[in-house]
């Protein structure tokens, strides 16, 4: 199978929108962050959850009875996705509730959307 070459110019025209220039080390750490939080089966399978429950917000009690692994692994997916700032968490009496950070997905979704190709 041959790959397809690109020239310089179609690569740039082409490419996602946030990585058309340099990145600083800061950007480049949080995005990769948020890259390592969705890239898991389960953690995208909770973020499906959540964002399709009533009310687009699940309680942790629901979101382990859910799935079939142990609540111990649910809270470790909800911790890598809050501190990826995917996911907040509000405390509601001896309960969690989670619902998806919108602003932070339209971020994440920012570095796939592509400048007009030439």
């Amino acid at each position: 199978m041959s790959e397809l070459a690109l020239s310089p110019s179609s690569q740039a025209c082409c490419a996602p929108t946030a990585l058309t220039e340099p990145i600083s080390r800061r950007d480049a750490e949080d995005l990769s962050l948020m890259l390592k939080a969705v890239a898991d089966p389960t953690r995208l399978q909770i973020i499906s959850f959540i964002t399709t429950s009533k009310s687009s917000e699940a309680c942790v009690c629901d979101i382990t009875e859910a799935f079939d692994v142990s609540q111990p692994t649910i809270s470790h997916h909800l911790k890598v996705l809050a501190d990826a700032g995917l996911i907040a968490k509000d405390k509601r009496g001896t309960w969690a509730w989670y619902a998806v950070n919108t602003d932070r997905w339209k971020e994440l979704a920012a570095v796939f959307q592509q400048t007009a190709c030439c």
